[in-house]
């Protein structure tokens, strides 16, 4: 049976994807931050629920150890666990950017370098790193969000370089909008991080704060995800990149077609 290790399996993508893969008959050992959301996740029908900070090295090993004592090989492991610190750059404290990187990045590269040796010895794997549209393009008022995005495309575009002709795949998601508590959590981080009554953008900060987002343009449920991760984990040679929601296609479009300055325009009326 074929095995998968997905972290930040709490809510939204990584739940659904858990869920989904689990449902088609693919072994799935999904991990949390939280020890609390363990009992949640099995309540909810998640056979193999695992703690994992990604921002902890130790944590990292003693969830391969455990898979390896139970299959003896890893599959597929799917880097998924993120959020966002939303807020002008010039409001983000250096420490805060930080915070970002040392789960986005840091946390995502960790776990990569301590399961590629697993793969290298069983002699194949498949790796998805999950970056978004926002890895492609950047949005006002997101810049901690957007720089992580395109540290992962830097560092995976690499890594396939370095692991041509070892049968270890690597593979970028780019997704768009989709439903889940990335907003939600976003928000929190702003009104906690951010000194938004002295800021220049006080304005905007409280207007994005007030706003009812529930329909955004070309959103689509975390199914659409979890179907491409079935996609990557069935094909012989996944591709390298995966575009989910028309936005990303389409937004993806304008990053190659459009100067710049026309795109920078486009992208201020999007945030």
């Amino acid at each position: 049976m074929t095995n998968i290790v997905i972290t930040g399996c709490s809510t939204g993508i990584g739940f659904a994807t858990a869920k989904y893969l689990q449902n088609e008959g693919i072994k799935v050992y999904a991990t949390v931050r939280a020890t609390e959301d363990i009992e949640k996740l099995q309540s909810l029908g998640l056979q193999n629920v695992l703690k994992l900070d990604v921002k902890k090295p130790n944590e990292i090993k003693l969830v391969i150890d455990y898979v390896l004592s139970k299959d003896n090989k890893i599959d597929v492991w799917f880097n998924n666990a993120g959020f966002g610190q939303a807020g002008a750059l010039e409001d983000i404290e250096t420490k805060f950017l930080r915070e970002q990187f040392e789960t986005n990045v840091f946390g995502m590269h960790e776990a990569t370098r301590q399961v590629i040796p697993i793969m290298r010895k069983q002699g194949y794997g498949k790796i998805i790193q999950h970056s978004s549209v926002l890895g492609l393009v950047s949005l006002f008022g997101r810049g901690a969000y957007n720089a992580s995005k395109y540290a992962i495309e830097g560092l995976a575009d690499t890594l396939r370089l370095e692991l041509e002709g070892s049968n270890i795949y690597v593979s970028i998601l780019n997704t768009g909008p989709v439903t889940s508590d990335f907003r939600k959590n976003a928000m929190k981080k702003l009104e906690d991080n951010v000194d938004i009554e002295n800021s220049i953008f006080k304005e905007a900060y409280i207007k994005n704060l007030s706003a009812k987002k529930s329909d955004v343009p070309f959103n689509e449920e975390a199914i659409s995800v979890a179907k491409i991760v079935e996609k990557i984990i069935l094909a012989k040679e996944p591709k390298a990149r995966y575009y989910i929601t028309k936005a990303t296609y389409l937004l993806g479009y304008l990053k190659r077609i459009l100067s710049s300055r026309t795109l920078d325009k486009i992208l201020l009326k999007i945030g």
